[in-house]
């Protein structure tokens, strides 16, 4: 991860820890990435996909001195608590028997199950979700108050008035106040997503620019178990990367970005041919 901030406490003794990535200067940079290369093989590095970010620019240049085909940059458009939500998902699933090409493409399908979004107190800076302008107008109402869904479908809703849609499986919630505090998202849109379970965690550093305000409660729901997780990756067939050679699940590689090919076309047969009795001439 990218910060501190995106890194949640492991769930079991069996979830392996998150390395912070990239470190104050280069030359610790390329020594930290080295040695988790060397230690497990494979290294993923999720990051908010901004190619703006310092800390993933720094990423791209700790991948291109090392000259390594082992580094996986993953950049995924969710708010720091998805994000964080993500990556604990891809801990919880990196003990399991997938391959690390499965494991890093498998971030894009298990991301389409997570659905974050915020409780805010204000939407006038808010610009990665598309808002009305009679939401902004009454955001300066000191006491409006809008629940924002970023992922998986962008919609915002005026707190009281509308229903914020929500997942139709079973999923599990984590929630992270900012100022001022406020139990809505735990009283009211926990109980009618139907969470199976809701934990507190510290409010992501990035939040804040993330929504454009500090008046928030973010919240991040996804699928629960590990064995859902597990059954979800399993289900999609393997291929193989024809550029890397590691094993992928959908169409692209996590490791060298490559796209999967196209199917080979097939000579349309004609009716002559499909007359033609086995063995004749």
């Amino acid at each position: 991860m990218t910060s501190p901030g995106l890194v949640l406490p492991p769930l079991d003794r069996q979830t392996p820890p998150v390395a912070v990535q990239p470190q104050p200067t280069l030359e610790q940079s390329l020594n930290g990435m080295h040695a988790l290369v060397e230690q497990y093989g494979y290294v993923i590095a999720l990051h908010s996909g901004s190619v703006d970010d310092p800390a993933v620019q720094r990423l791209h240049t700790v991948r291109s001195v090392l000259e390594s085909d082992r580094i996986a940059l993953l950049g995924i458009d969710l708010p720091p608590l998805g994000l964080a939500l993500l990556a604990q998902q891809l801990r919880q699933l990196s003990v399991c028997d997938f391959s690390p090409g499965v494991l890093a493409s498998s971030a894009r399908l298990l991301a389409h199950y997570i659905y974050a979004g915020a409780l805010l107190g204000s939407v006038a800076r808010l610009d990665r979700v598309p808002v009305p302008l009679t939401s902004h107008a009454k955001s300066w109402v000191p006491s409006a108050q809008f629940a924002v869904l970023a992922h998986p479908r962008p919609q915002l809703v005026r707190v009281g008035q509308e229903e914020l849609p929500g997942p139709e499986f079973r999923t599990r919630m984590l929630v992270a106040a900012g100022q001022p505090p406020s139990d809505w998202v735990t009283a009211s849109l926990a109980p009618a997503w139907r969470v199976q379970g809701v934990a507190t965690v510290p409010l992501p550093e990035e939040s804040a620019r993330w929504w454009g305000t500090d008046r928030l409660v973010e919240f991040a729901a996804g699928l629960p178990d590990v064995s859902v997780l597990y059954q979800l990756v399993s289900s999609v067939r393997r291929v193989l990367c024809h550029w890397c050679g590691l094993e992928l699940i959908g169409d692209r590689c996590g490791f060298c970005a490559a796209p999967l090919p196209p199917p080979p076309e097939q000579e349309p047969v004609t009716a002559a041919a499909r007359a033609l009795p086995r063995g004749g001439t």
